[in-house]
């Protein structure tokens, strides 16, 4: 949410609760899910999506470790590739964080629908869409306190059911857990049923990414154990919950009950109030995933529109520092989408799915550029280099498996990715497109000249105000591959015609007349970018950035150095936003 110093840290609780509701309500769907594909080696798959899920601890440790900025993947991928890229990697994250409310808020007026017969399930959706809207408007630390009560709930919801399942066990025996063993394994064997089991499976880690999209309103050290605890919750209660159905309930009935597996589940080991106590945690924790999706969502879209991918409009906040344009905006595209499919969630789930997993298979690919484009960056982890393609392999075997469970969703999944590409593309393209309309305009409209006039200078205007912007490079005396690099980068990445040059010098430090020589070599070879030297006396921090971003009227986020090496004083996020482009 809001990123101003006065702002509420978050604690581990209330941030792995707000991301732990999303992964944590997977067992909600997931269970049924991978015994329908894996049958008795259910349990086994999901454990095969731990070990998986293990690995990714370490690959978000070291990339958030050193850019402890908002933004997930698009953040990893800004500072190792182009702006491109990770404008691609944010569009999958919003899509799926608009999939995952939708679909989250949809379930849980249906569990709500079985316990109260006749509510109007689209009308109810779109009021719960409405109530969490209203708690993320209200603020991230006020919204903590009702995902931490629904994430306990669950917590001792499931913990009872598992003991409910230990003791039904202890008096019945696993005799139907031995037939069960024993039916046929589909077609293919065990390595088939295993790999679609797997597949499906991973769903069920749907939401680990989400810490990494607010982690500047967690307290310092809280991002990683938000990691460690999500993985506890799913490496425990996934492939336990799984293990317990096939114990106590015969696979054939587990496709019956496809819906509210685990409200059935309860009330077979349990009794009815069991199962109705499971009804109520399904539509508690539901809910609580669309609570995850406003915070995520709108922690990422305020990253990317201060990078200027998207409009500043969405920057204005209201009176408790929260971005209300970015909720409201979100609310309007999430209802939009419930109306737009009728209620019939089923081409979403396609989104949902391969959103997610190119979400994380772009942010193992964004740790091993940051292994070989920012080697010398502190970080607090490393992930061995080996564990993370295995990673992004294992990902991408989810995602082909589940083009072969579900091919039509593919398609589905691409019709919504293609338009939300297109926009980004748009607008970091629209300097470029301007210049198109003026000679378009131009062209065409010649006999109407007072109109081609006016429309001139307005778009002549809007070209200026978008070049107007100036940024900041601070050099250390780089020689003059390395400034060209940078201004290849500037001509690349940002629409700006004005960038100045910036050494900090010691007190009597002489003039770098070699560097004032490089940089004239520059001015010449890109005409279009006005080039600035500026030496200031001082020491390069934090301080200094902040006296010179409020004298220049310059954005820190429009402010760029090379990769610190591991003498740097200070860590990235405490330079406020200052973009690592070397």
């Amino acid at each position: 949410m809001s990123t101003l110093p006065h702002s509420k840290k978050l604690n581990e609780l209330q941030a792995t609760a707000i991301c732990g509701n999303d992964i944590s309500s997977s067992c909600l769907y997931v269970s049924a899910l991978t015994i329908l594909y894996a049958g008795q080696f259910a349990w086994i798959s999901l454990l095969v999506v731990a070990v998986v899920l293990f690995l990714f601890r370490r690959i978000y440790g070291e990339v958030v470790g050193a850019l402890p900025l908002n933004g997930g993947a698009y953040n990893a991928l800004l500072n190792t590739t182009s702006k491109q890229m990770a404008s691609a990697a944010a569009c999958l994250t919003i899509l799926s964080y608009m999939a995952t409310a939708v679909i989250s808020a949809n379930e849980a007026m249906h569990y709500l629908h079985n316990m109260a017969q006749g509510l109007p399930i689209g009308a109810a959706t779109v009021a719960l869409l409405a109530l969490f809207m209203g708690l993320a408007l209200v603020g991230i630390g006020e919204s903590a306190v009702v995902a931490v009560v629904i994430f306990i709930t669950h917590l001792a919801s499931l913990s009872l059911l598992v003991l409910a399942g230990g003791w039904f066990l202890l008096w019945h025996g696993g005799a139907t857990f031995a037939l069960n063993w024993q039916q046929p394994l589909p077609e293919g064997g065990f390595s088939t049923a295993l790999f679609l089991g797997f597949s499906a499976a991973m769903l069920g880690i749907s939401g680990f990414e989400s810490s990494a999209n607010f982690v500047e309103q967690q307290q310092p050290g809280v991002f990683r154990k938000t990691l460690r605890n999500m993985w506890a919750v799913v490496s425990f209660f996934n492939p336990v919950i799984a293990l317990l159905v096939l114990c106590i309930l015969p696979l054939a009935q587990v496709g019956e009950h496809r819906e509210s597996l685990l409200a059935f589940l309860g009330d077979t080991a349990g009794g009815n109030w069991l199962g109705w106590l499971i009804s109520v945690d399904a539509v508690l924790v539901l809910s609580g995933a669309v609570l995850t999706s406003f915070v995520g969502v709108t922690g990422l879209i305020e990253r990317i529109t201060l990078d200027r991918v998207l409009p500043n409009f969405f920057l204005a906040q209201n009176r408790r520092g929260v971005n209300y344009r970015i909720v409201m905006a979100f609310f309007i595209l999430c209802v939009s989408v419930l109306f737009a499919t009728k209620g019939d969630l089923g081409a979403l789930a396609g989104v949902y799915t391969f959103s997610f997993l190119a979400v994380m298979a772009l942010f193992g690919l964004g740790n091993l550029l940051l292994k070989i484009k920012r080697a010398k960056l502190p970080r607090p982890v490393r992930a061995h280099p080996l564990a993370v393609v295995v990673s992004i392999g294992c990902v991408a075997a989810a995602f082909g498996g589940n083009m072969r469970l579900n091919p039509d969703a593919l398609f589905t999944f691409v019709q919504y990715l293609l338009p939300a590409l297109g926009f980004i593309f748009l607008m970091l393209n629209r300097g470029r497109i301007v210049r198109i309309l003026l000679y378009v305009i131009d062209y065409m409209y010649r006999p109407v000249r007072r109109f081609v006039v006016v429309s001139n200078q307005y778009l002549q205007k809007m070209l200026e105000k978008i070049n107007a912007q100036e940024f900041v490079f601070f050099t250390k005396g780089d020689d003059v591959a390395v400034l060209n690099r940078v201004l290849q980068y500037v001509e690349t990445n940002e629409k700006t015609g004005r960038l100045k040059i910036v050494t900090v010098m010691n007190p009597g430090q002489i003039s770098n007349e070699a560097l004032r020589h490089d940089l004239e070599v520059l001015d010449r070879a890109y005409p279009e970018v006005k080039i600035e030297y500026v030496e200031i006396e001082g020491i390069f921090g934090p301080e200094l950035i902040e006296e010179l971003s409020t004298k220049w009227g310059i954005p820190k986020n429009f402010m760029f150095i090379g990769s610190p090496g591991d003498r740097f004083p200070y860590r990235v996020s405490e330079l406020g936003g200052v973009r690592l482009i070397i």
